[in-house]
């Protein structure tokens, strides 16, 4: 059969006292998970650190990305072209949705309950997470998606048109100057699960383009211990 995918190389931010809960962090294209954690340092001047949360920055391999002639990047999956009109290159996406559940699992393994782990990222990070919570993880805690989109007829789309379980909530970012990946892309992604049952929220960020803003993260970071509260201790 099939090898089994390699474990995905990551950085880890651990939480400060009791580890509770887990956040997957996924970063853009052609970056990797210690950019991506740099990146969000730099910003809010420290780590994303939280008290109870683990926070997990994964790096995507390199493999041959269309978009830039078919040159070696490190991204979650191909696209023909970075559009929302084109058909997704659907077996690349399934086949990191396998090596992206091995990472979940190695969470649950570790005694972290399925429903106190978040996942989410960057951009095509943000578009990764929404194929790997909608059509294989529902019972996730959560879903945020800063600088993302789906495309049209996306394969989430047509897993949740056949749902009828409860569905994580998303959070979705996104500036509307970015010029790689449009603010009406992201709006019609937002609109179309919406109307697919999902509790899904869209803060408009005026004048950014395709980047992270320190009050986004700030907003995100509240969401995130909102969705993943501080648990309290059990009394026996």
């Amino acid at each position: 059969g099939m090898a089994a995918p390699a474990a995905l190389q990551r950085t880890v931010v651990s939480p400060a006292g009791r580890h509770t809960a887990s956040l997957i962090f996924l970063h853009g294209s052609g970056d990797t998970g210690q950019g991506a954690r740099t990146w969000i340092k730099q910003i809010l001047n420290q780590d994303m650190a939280f008290e109870h949360i683990k926070v997990i920055y994964p790096t995507a391999p390199a493999r041959p990305y269309t978009p830039m002639k078919g040159a070696l990047s490190t991204v979650w999956f191909d696209r023909y072209k970075i559009s929302n009109d084109c058909p997704e290159h659907i077996e690349s996406i399934d086949s990191m949705c396998r090596g992206l559940t091995d990472l979940i699992n190695d969470e649950i393994k570790s005694g972290i309950a399925k429903n106190r782990i978040l996942i989410g990222g960057f951009s095509m990070g943000g578009g990764m997470a929404m194929h790997l919570a909608y059509r294989f993880h529902q019972d996730l805690a959560g879903v945020f998606a800063l600088s993302s989109f789906l495309n049209k007829d996306s394969a989430v789309y047509q897993a949740l048109k056949r749902n009828a379980s409860a569905l994580p909530e998303l959070f979705q970012c996104h500036g509307t100057a970015d010029e790689l990946v449009l603010y009406s892309w992201g709006e019609e992604t937002n609109k179309m699960l919406k109307l697919l049952g999902v509790s899904a929220t869209l803060h408009t960020f005026p004048n950014l383009h395709h980047e992270l803003s320190r009050t986004e993260i700030e907003k995100l970071k509240t969401w995130i211990v909102m969705k993943l509260p501080v648990e309290t201790a059990k009394t026996n």
